[in-house]
């Protein structure tokens, strides 16, 4: 973190002994530790938030990707239902129109048949 050399940290202790004192020294010590221990635990909580809430941003792109597939896909098979369910009302229509058609004829052959011939061979008088 810092780059302090251990000659360096001998100056410092030595300034420390001399400006504190031989009977706090370890007490100022102690409660640095615990401080500099603080600011660390701080400093990890906070990489450790960042990078949670990274992940959690990454994981709402993801989301809204897997969404709007999953939206396209439902457009397009709506879509082909539509145009199946389409093609079959067309082939149910055009199949009900051939048996009508079929019937029909059927029908005026057994309407002509009831009828009784003329004598004179159906001619009208």
């Amino acid at each position: 973190m810092f780059d302090i050399g251990f000659s360096e940290l001998m100056v410092i202790a030595v300034v420390a002994l001399i400006v504190i004192g031989p009977e706090r020294l370890p007490r100022v010590a102690r409660a640095a530790g615990h401080l500099f221990g603080r600011m660390q635990r701080y400093v990890n909580d906070v990489k450790s938030d960042i990078s949670r809430e990274m992940a959690l941003d990454d994981l709402r792109k993801l989301q809204a990707s897997m969404q709007d597939a999953a939206k396209s896909i439902e457009q397009s098979v709506t879509q082909e239902v539509r145009s199946a369910e389409t093609e079959m009302n067309k082939i149910s229509s055009d199949a009900q129109a051939a048996l009508n058609e079929a019937d029909k004829p059927a029908g005026e052959i057994a309407a002509s048949a009831d009828k009784p011939a003329s004598a004179d061979g159906g001619k009208p008088a």
